[in-house]
């Protein structure tokens, strides 16, 4: 049988199903509610930081194994929940402002089921390169037990390195950390409440200011 000559109307590339989603969109969770109990996550989260306790010389190298542990999933989650975005507005954040609402809103509540609480600019004229991001009731810290001799530690110091890795995927280096501000006095409304601090490198912000001073 000879060829009829005629080509496929197909065109070359990955392809895409009428619906739009791709594998990127299903859940790794099966269940109905496509959600982690919080009895899970809580055991799991306990063995990391048993994990990340071990040959550790203080607090702050505690937390600074933390953030090392969230700082690769904080990278991989730019690219997966930039991809479940709708087309038209897949493209990455391009400022400052327009990253951390991200975090606030899109990487806040694929972690946790809700938004951060607050997003705050420091008043500082002197650290104009830092941001806030202030969560009333962090989930990571709802189950850990923290002895009096370290009551410093605060376990949201892995968040903290997911937020960290996200600025870094998308070309905004920061340095994140996790700050408890909430009281521990009696009838205090959240006890738990931190502040994860944001400073971006001084690029950063030189690349801030040379795209303020084209747009006017």
């Amino acid at each position: 049988m000879g060829a009829s000559g005629k080509t496929g109307s197909k065109e070359p590339g990955l392809r895409y199903p009428a619906n739009g989603k791709t594998i990127f969109h299903r859940p790794l969770n099966r269940s109905k509610t496509s959600e982690l109990s919080q009895a899970s996550f809580a055991y799991l989260f306990s063995e990391m930081v048993s994990y990340a306790q071990k040959r550790v010389t203080g607090i702050q190298d505690l937390e600074k194994r933390l953030n090392l542990q969230g700082h690769p999933i904080g990278l991989k989650l730019l690219d997966l929940l930039l991809i479940r975005e709708p087309v038209r507005s897949q493209a990455r954040p391009l400022n400052i402002i327009a990253l951390l609402h991200f975090i606030k809103g899109n990487l806040w509540t694929h972690l946790f089921g809700r938004q951060a609480d607050r997003l705050e600019k420091s008043s500082n004229p002197e650290t104009p390169d830092e941001y806030m991001i202030i969560d009333n009731e962090p989930l990571v810290n709802a189950y850990v037990s923290v002895p009096k001799e370290m009551s410093q530690l605060n376990c949201a110091a892995f968040v903290a390195g997911i937020v960290e890795g996200v600025c870094d995927g998308a070309a905004f280096p920061a340095r994140v950390t996790a700050h408890t501000v909430g009281g521990k006095e009696e009838g205090e409304m959240w006890p738990g409440k931190t502040v994860f601090l944001v400073k971006f490198q001084p690029e950063v912000l030189e690349r801030e200011a040379l795209i303020g001073d084209r747009k006017s």
